[in-house]
């Protein structure tokens, strides 16, 4: 008798975990990702649907804080600082809220980005920016079943964030510094190769057996480009410098990189350097 009730309990348990059935979800989850200029953009939402039902002002009153969309938060990323709305908005992960009116929507761009529903205690310090914006009917007998979020107008230094459902559609507009980061760059090459790249050619130069005439020059440009140069790029000059037959040169940076090992109690390049400087005849 008790072999049967465990057998019939194996069972039960066995059809229980081969029972589970999938269902599509009714607010299913949605992403977006769009590089606007050369920021990327990622909005992650959940999509309800109409099902026969009015939307603004019944389903969703006007002039109340939505959750904008089901589930979880809808949260929008930005790899770069932003603008929205005229106000500087950190590059990072915000959650969005709105309040939906007849004429107008406003929305809020929310530092809180754990939670379901709207927040419990609403806290305008973590409003990153808010915009309010217009409504813009759709054609007469247009209909969008579902919720939904796009990235539109897309420009080297800008895009709408929209949201359109049932009959309505709204956008914000956000500024991406595009043109700040390319200026930047297009500054940096025209002013030609920096610190760093003149020391990389030098060590490549050096470590492969080129012209070590040619690694004796870069590192030197490298470290006239640096105000305070480090021990260790000191230790590397140094050694350029004995290869090159400037033992001179290989004692003078030895000392400034041994000196500045000591300071920093780095007791590996305290050797290497005190090693180096005997056997150039520097101590």
């Amino acid at each position: 008798m008790k072999k049967s009730v465990l057998f019939l309990f194996v069972l039960a348990l066995t059809f229980s975990a081969q029972a589970q059935i999938n269902t599509p979800q009714p607010s299913p989850a949605a992403k977006i990702e769009q590089q606007v200029g050369l920021t990327d953009v990622t909005v992650t939402y959940s999509r309800p649907s109409m099902r026969g039902r009015t939307i603004f002002g019944d389903l969703v009153p006007y002039d109340k804080l939505w959750r904008t969309g089901a589930n979880g938060y809808t949260l929008i990323s930005f790899s770069d600082a932003v603008k929205i709305g005229g106000q500087d908005v950190e590059a990072g992960t915000y959650s969005i809220f709105t309040k939906p009116g007849k004429e107008t929507w406003e929305v809020f761009f929310y530092t809180d980005t754990e939670g379901g529903g709207t927040p419990q205690n609403w806290e305008e310090s973590k409003v990153a920016a808010k915009a309010t914006v217009p409504v813009f009917m759709m054609p007469e007998g247009t209909i969008i079943e579902s919720f939904t979020i796009t990235i539109d107008d897309l420009a080297t230094n800008s895009a709408n964030l929209g949201m359109m459902w049932e009959n309505q559609y709204v956008a914000v507009k956000f500024e991406v510094p595009t043109d700040a980061a390319v200026m930047k760059d297009i500054d940096r090459v025209m002013a030609g190769p920096s610190a760093n790249d003149y020391y990389a050619a030098a060590l490549y130069y050096a470590s492969e057996g080129k012209d070590i005439n040619k690694a004796k020059e870069w590192i030197e440009k490298s470290m006239s480009m640096v105000e305070t140069p480090r021990f260790w790029q000191l230790r590397q000059q140094s050694l350029i410098y004995a290869k090159a037959g400037d033992k001179k040169g290989a004692i003078a940076a030895a000392k400034k990189s041994l000196a500045g090992a000591k300071e920093a109690g780095n007791d590996d390049y305290i050797k290497m350097n005190t090693d180096s400087l005997k056997e150039w005849g520097g101590m």
